[in-house]
């Protein structure tokens, strides 16, 4: 074997476990091009194929199978022993990849994050910053940080921030021309900023009180995906917002804006962080301890 293969046999490995070279070159951190640049020349040196190649798919052909049979175990060989030097030498390496909300990303994760950067720097970190849920095996993630409440049951999840509220809000210039709801169901019949994702669809505001839950469609108003449109329309009397209440806390505690339904607005369980069940690695095991110890509950 050429000396200059391996890395070119890891880019097929990767290709051919991922059955896409978009989704590998986002993995590897490379251009399409050149992956495709990279597997023309690896099977120009092999002389076959090794990848069979369509308009919607990626697929080893039947040598690629038969290489990988060998290729994969002993990739995983190496990842594994260099694991092992690494925690001999006290000087842990990798990478973790975080998938989060912005909410989370600003609040839990940055706070720790640069203390970690600092203290173990052969660990490369990679956040994703997303709206909604995330499959962290599809994308390969180490973990992602969300809500508790929205789960999947097959993760594994850690407690790393405490409770938190909403808070229902909208500025006096609303409230001069709208009575102030007394109730949840009263939103129907307001306009509301609501928070929308990339299809239209919009999130419901849920609610509860003395272990009485309520879920409410908000009348239609103003629709936003991120958190500072939504209070910045919220401030422009737009109409009322629900919303994670540090967010608004300043403009609440000025008078620019006010609460709504506050009775209705319990606490609830706060962020978690999730993965599926496997063996983690040692990067990513010392990125655990370190959000967990950092968090405030």
């Amino acid at each position: 074997m050429r000396p200059d293969q391996l890395g070119d046999l890891a880019v097929f490995a990767a290709i051919a476990s991922e059955r896409s070279f978009t989704r590998a070159a986002r993995r590897l951190g490379v251009t399409q091009s050149a992956l495709s640049q990279t597997m023309k020349r690896l099977e120009g040196q092999l002389g076959f194929r090794l990848l069979s190649r369509t308009t919607r798919s990626v697929a080893p052909t039947a040598a690629g199978e038969r290489l990988l049979a060998t290729l994969s175990p002993a990739l995983a060989g190496l990842d594994n022993e260099i694991e092992a030097l690494s925690q001999a030498s006290g000087a842990a390496i990798g990478t973790v990849r975080i998938t989060t909300g912005k909410h989370a990303a600003d609040t839990l994760l940055w706070p720790m994050l640069p203390s970690f950067m600092h203290n173990h720097p052969g660990i490369e970190v990679e956040v994703c910053v997303e709206n909604g849920m995330t499959d962290v095996v599809a994308g390969r993630y180490d973990a992602g940080i969300r809500l508790g409440e929205h789960l999947e049951k097959d993760m594994i999840a850690l407690a790393v921030g405490p409770p938190l509220r909403v808070a229902v809000v909208a500025a006096p210039s609303y409230l001069s021309d709208h009575p102030a709801p007394t109730e949840p169901a009263d939103l129907t019949r307001h306009r509301c900023i609501a928070y929308g994702d990339a299809h239209g669809d919009l999130s419901s505001w849920s609610f509860d009180r003395d272990g009485h839950a309520v879920t409410v469609a908000p009348g239609r108003g103003p629709v936003f995906n991120d958190g500072d449109l939504l209070v910045a329309a919220a401030l422009e009397g737009f109409g009322i917002l629900y919303i994670l209440e540090d967010l608004v806390a300043a403009p609440i505690a000025d008078g620019r804006l006010s609460r709504l339904l506050e009775p209705w607005c319990e606490p609830f369980a706060g962020y978690h962080l999730y993965y599926p069940d496997r063996q983690v690695t040692t990067a990513f095991e010392l990125f655990k301890e370190a959000l967990w110890a950092s968090r405030s509950v």
